[in-house]
């Protein structure tokens, strides 16, 4: 049996984790990709040293800021986790916003061929504005459904689909390998009202720099990583990197990181929304007793 708790940032996912957790004597594995690194601590929201002390936590700060974790290679180290908890007779629940690593364990990885060379460089000679435009010739549903400034899935889609003949969805919907093939798993979104998200958020962005968001931006930046990190496309890394540069204010700064988490939450909730309709939705207004209760009242049933 594995438990699911995700949502949009800010949604008050870990708590209801974290109450699961203790009732039930699980084990908590992180599926959010900001949360993974070990050098975003405060502007990822990685749950604290107490919390942390109140029931097993798995993959938080564990992988090192200079690897590009791909959704495959994290749901590699969630599997070992999950099989290392079960064995243990604790219940894996997996916790997080990050819709694709979820995907990708639950159902598997779509086999989609190696990109020939000139395919892909002539695709990412394109600017962001013409890849959109062909990416609505080729493949309307993907252009549809991606955010329009999403340059890097604009590309991907693109280039599968000139590359197979064959859109990235069409190769999704045919992945294997998922452990929802092999293991019951009770699976829940938490939802907020948008105006009580919204102050969520903001209080989030304020509390991580009272904390020292700031200078724990400036020790990711003084590793000098290459740009393609995705450690540094982290929500709030720009930023504040702009402000330690001099090109913004702290107040812009802030109010910048608010904006990008708002929107964000905005995409990840629509993305939930969409690809999980069969999934129990859950308030995260209720005391996270209830929630938890909840879920394992649905673990009950599929026992």
């Amino acid at each position: 049996m594995v438990a699911v708790i995700a949502g949009a940032t800010a949604t008050g996912k870990s708590d209801a984790a974290l109450a699961l957790a203790e009732a039930t004597g699980g084990t908590i594995i992180n599926a959010d990709a900001s949360q993974l690194y070990a050098d975003l601590a405060i502007l990822s929201a990685r749950p604290g040293a107490a919390d942390m002390a109140r029931a097993p936590h798995r993959l938080y700060g564990t992988v090192d800021g200079a690897v590009a974790c791909s959704a495959a290679a994290w749901a590699a180290l969630a599997r070992d986790e999950i099989d290392g908890a079960l064995a243990a007779g604790r219940l894996p629940i997996l916790v997080g916003g990050t819709g694709l690593y979820l995907r990708t364990l639950l159902h598997g990885i779509a086999a989609v061929p190696v990109i020939p060379a000139a395919v892909r460089e002539t695709v990412r000679a394109l600017d962001t504005q013409a890849a959109r435009a062909a990416l609505a010739a080729a493949d309307p549903d993907a252009a549809t459904r991606l955010h329009p400034a999403d340059r890097q899935r604009t590309l991907r889609a693109l280039e599968v689909v000139r590359a197979t003949g064959r859109t990235l969805a069409g190769w999704q919907a045919a992945a294997t390998g998922g452990i929802a093939a092999t293991h019951h798993v009770v699976a829940s979104v938490i939802e907020r009202d948008r105006d009580d998200l919204y102050r969520r958020c903001d209080a989030r962005v304020d509390a991580m720099l009272v904390n020292g968001a700031l200078a724990e931006v400036a020790r990711l930046l003084a590793r000098t990583l290459p740009a393609d990190r995705p450690v540094l496309r982290a929500i709030g890394v720009a930023p504040l990197a702009d402000h330690l540069a001099g090109r913004a204010t702290l107040a812009d700064a802030r109010d910048r990181i608010a904006q990008d988490t708002r929107r964000y939450t905005k995409r990840q909730s629509t993305w939930w929304r969409n690809q999980t309709p069969d999934w129990a939705r859950l308030d995260g207004a209720a005391p996270v007793a209830e929630q938890s209760s909840i879920i394992q009242r649905s673990l009950s049933l599929r026992c």
